[in-house]
C-alpha cells in the first residue's frame, strides 16, 4: 500500500509513513505536516513567449471638405464658412420688403410664397411659373386662376433639380447627372407622368453640380458642368459650358475654364452666350472678383484654375501660365458676391433704356468679413457688347453683416414685370415699374 506513494511522495512524506507503525496519532498529525508542506511548494509558472506587436499606423487626417480647399495656412483658424442654405419658406412677415431699395419708380411685393428653396425659373406657354430647386428635391409651378396664384408641387424626390426650361410645351429638367423631359407639362400639372430621359451620362459629384440650364436659338439645351472643388485642376470632363441636342441625346463641350456657371442666358439680337461665373475662394476678401462673361466662339477657355478675373494668376496653379492665354470677362462684378441667374430685359413696362439689359441677381457673400451680393444688379451694354455700365437695380436682402433674404434668379413676365425668386425667402417677388 505504501510503494505507490513512494514513487511519488517527496522524503518528508516518505518518514511520516515509517512513524505511522509506532505511534497512529502521531501518524496523522505527520501526513496532515507533509500534505501542507507538499500544497505550500510554489507552483511552476509557464511563460507564453513574447509576441511582436505591430508598428501602429497613424490615422490620416479625414479630408478638408471642399470649401475649405485651398485655404491658407494663415487662415486656418478661420470663422468664415458657407451660410446655412433655406431650406424652408419664410412667413411672409419676415420678408423684409420695406427695405429693398429700387430705382424711381420701381416696386416690389411678394407675388409667390410657400416655396421652399425656389431657385431657377422658367415660363410656360400658358402663363404657368416653373420653380426648380437645389435642395428641396421639388419642382414647383405657379399657376394663376380667377384672379389668385396657386403653388403646386408637381415633381418631387428628384436629386437637384435645379436647372428648368420650358420649350414647346416640354419642360426639361436638369438633375445632377441627368436630364429629363416632361411632355406636355402645363395640361399635366397635377400628374406630369414618367419622364423621357434625355441624357444620363453627366458627372455625379456634389460639389457644384447642381445646373443652370438654357434652350439655346439652335434647339440645343446649354448647362454647365462645374469644378469638383474650389480650387484645382479639374478632369476633363468638368468646368465647362456644354450643349445637348434634346432630339438625339448627342453632348458637346462649348466652352472651358469655367469654376462654376449657374446663370447664363442669349443675347436677343446678337444670339451669343452670356453668363454668370462664380470665382473661387480664399484668394482675400476683394478678389477675385466674380464675373459676366461673353462667348464669342466655342472652345474658348475662361482661366480656371490658372488665372481668375482675367488678370490675377492663381498661386497655386497660375505658375507657367499666362493670363494672356486665356478670354477675358466681359466685367469684373465683384469679389465672392455669387451671381446666380440672369436675364436680358426684353419686356415693355420698364422705361425704354432698359430693353436689352442684363439684370443679374447675386446670391450673396460668404468668403469675406463683409457681406456682399445680396441684391439685383443691372448691366447696360453697347451696340457691340461692351458693358458700359454696372449698377445697383434692387437692394436690401442684407442690412450690415445680416440677411433676410438671397435672390437667385430673374425672370421677366408676359406684362413686363420682373420675378425674382429667393431661395432663403422660400419665395418669389415681383418688381414694376409705374410711370
Amino acid at each position: 500500500m505504501i510503494t505507490p506513494y513512494r514513487l511519488l511522495a517527496p522524503r518528508a512524506a516518505r518518514v511520516g509513513f515509517a512513524l505511522m507503525a509506532s505511534n497512529g496519532a502521531l501518524c496523522v498529525f505527520s501526513m496532515f505536516s507533509v500534505f501542507s508542506a507538499y500544497a505550500q511548494q510554489p507552483a511552476v509558472q509557464i511563460q507564453a513567449a513574447p509576441q511582436e506587436q505591430p508598428t501602429p499606423v497613424p490615422l490620416a487626417p479625414p479630408p478638408a471638405p471642399a470649401w475649405q480647399q485651398g485655404r491658407p495656412q494663415a487662415m486656418k483658424n478661420s470663422t468664415l464658412a458657407p451660410h446655412a442654405p433655406g431650406v424652408t419658406a419664410k412667413a411672409p412677415a419676415d420678408m423684409r420688403l420695406d427695405q429693398i431699395r429700387l430705382p424711381p419708380g420701381f416696386h416690389i411685393e411678394l407675388w409667390a410664397a410657400g416655396l421652399p428653396n425656389a431657385r431657377s425659373l422658367a415660363l410656360g406657354a400658358k402663363g404657368t411659373v416653373f420653380v426648380g430647386t437645389r435642395l428641396a428635391g421639388a419642382v414647383y409651378a405657379v399657376v394663376q386662376r380667377d384672379g389668385r396664384r396657386d403653388v403646386k408641387t408637381i415633381l418631387n424626390n428628384l436629386h437637384r433639380p435645379n436647372g428648368i426650361v420650358f420649350h414647346n410645351g416640354d419642360l426639361y429638367v436638369a438633375e445632377l447627372s441627368r436630364i429629363l423631359r416632361y411632355r406636355d407639362i402645363e395640361n399635366n400639372l397635377d400628374h406630369p407622368g414618367p419622364p423621357t430621359v434625355v441624357f444620363d451620362a453627366l458627372p455625379k459629384d456634389e460639389v457644384h453640380g447642381w445646373k443652370y440650364m438654357v434652350m439655346g436659338p439652335d434647339g440645343w439645351l446649354y448647362f454647365n458642368i462645374g469644378a469638383p472643388c474650389n480650387s484645382c485642376v479639374p478632369p476633363d470632363t468638368h468646368a465647362s459650358i456644354v450643349r445637348v441636342d434634346p432630339q438625339k441625346g448627342v453632348m458637346e463641350n462649348v466652352v472651358r475654364g469655367v469654376r462654376n456657371s449657374v446663370g447664363m442666358a442669349f443675347h436677343p439680337v446678337t444670339r451669343e452666350l452670356w453668363f454668370t461665373h462664380n470665382g473661387r475662394d480664399w484668394m482675400g476678401e476683394d478678389v477675385p472678383h466674380d464675373t459676366l462673361n461673353r462667348v464669342v466662339r466655342r472652345g474658348q477657355h475662361f482661366g480656371f484654375p490658372y488665372c481668375h478675373q482675367g488678370d490675377l494668376p492663381d498661386p497655386d496653379w497660375g505658375k507657367g501660365r499666362s493670363c494672356g492665354e486665356f478670354a477675358p470677362p466681359a466685367l469684373k462684378l465683384g469679389a465672392h458676391v455669387a451671381p446666380l441667374g440672369m436675364r436680358f430685359y426684353t419686356g415693355t413696362m420698364f422705361p425704354p433704356d432698359y430693353q436689352n439689359r442684363i439684370i443679374i441677381a447675386n446670391h450673396g457673400s460668404w468668403n469675406r468679413s463683409e457681406r456682399a451680393g445680396f441684391n439685383l444688379m443691372q448691366v447696360t451694354l453697347d451696340a457691340q457688347g461692351k458693358a458700359l455700365r454696372y449698377e445697383p437695380f434692387a437692394e436690401g436682402w442684407a442690412q450690415g453683416n445680416s440677411h433676410w433674404g438671397r435672390p437667385v434668379d430673374v425672370q421677366v413676365m408676359p406684362d413686363g414685370a420682373l420675378l425674382v425668386s429667393d431661395d432663403e425667402a422660400g419665395a418669389l417677388f415681383r418688381i414694376s415699374f409705374r410711370r
